[in-house]
């Protein structure tokens, strides 16, 4: 029952969040702030996991190229494919979940606790909407940036490790790279990355918000934040598996 309750709450939420903004200049102003928080801020730890977990993956491949009658270039091709298709935007999406997640959990859970919301509340101002919805539209427009940030970092990575360890050369590489290549994997990447903004954001503020207590329940708050968002990304991210690439 606290599930289904936790989920009609999370939907009736929802529908406070996606109204129309009552002040389009503030609006603006935070939301300009969202995408420096959520997105500009999160850039380096993408470009350093991005980089050595695309290493990783060709080295990883590499080393299982024991079969003769496997094509040099394949090297390339998986590791292009895994970044792209799974790497990506659900590993990177899962580690942004720690950061971005327990950031807007104990954000909001602070300012519930300490009845800054409550005074919005009072003030007249839909403090869902004031909150959450520029946290949600930042975090939908930078992810597919971030997105494509870290594949590109990813293959270079991977580039760099096979040469380091002598392990292929660039042409061969490159030759598996753009190798029965398909626009349509990007596509899904993309809205893979767009789904799981949302989950992060969206569940992360539906914890703070509804925080009780002190500043020991912001913490548990912020917890369950990070690990409901990482659940709900994977159960999202099997589904759009089935729906769309099979």
């Amino acid at each position: 029952m606290t599930i289904l309750a936790n989920i009609g709450k999370y939907f009736i939420m929802l529908r406070s969040v996606f109204t129309r903004p009552e002040k389009y200049r503030i609006f603006r102003k935070r939301l300009f702030e969202e995408v420096q928080n959520i997105g500009i801020n999160s850039i380096p730890i993408v470009a350093l996991l991005s980089t050595f977990m695309g290493g990783v993956i060709a080295l990883q491949t590499a080393a299982n190229m024991t079969n003769p009658l496997l094509p040099d270039y394949t090297i390339g091709y998986i590791t292009r494919s895994s970044t792209i298709l799974e790497f990506s935007p659900t590993i990177i999406s899962l580690i942004l979940a720690g950061k971005i997640g327990s950031n807007i959990a104990s954000e909001i859970g602070t300012m519930r606790v300490t009845e800054q919301i409550d005074a919005l509340e009072i003030m007249g101002v839909n403090s869902l909407n004031f909150l959450v919805l520029p946290k949600i539209i930042g975090a939908v427009m930078f992810f597919p940036v971030m997105l494509i940030f870290s594949i590109g970092l990813s293959l270079v990575g991977g580039w760099l490790s096979l040469i380091a360890a002598n392990l292929s050369n660039t042409e061969t590489y490159i030759f598996g790279l753009r190798s029965f290549f398909l626009t349509s994997d990007i596509a899904y990447a993309v809205v893979k990355s767009i789904v799981f903004a949302f989950v992060i954001v969206s569940v992360s503020s539906f914890y703070g918000y509804y925080t009780k207590g002190g500043a020991l329940d912001v913490g548990k708050s912020s917890t369950q934040a990070v690990v409901i968002s990482s659940v709900v990304i994977l159960i999202c991210n099997f589904f759009l598996t089935q729906m769309i690439l099979l």
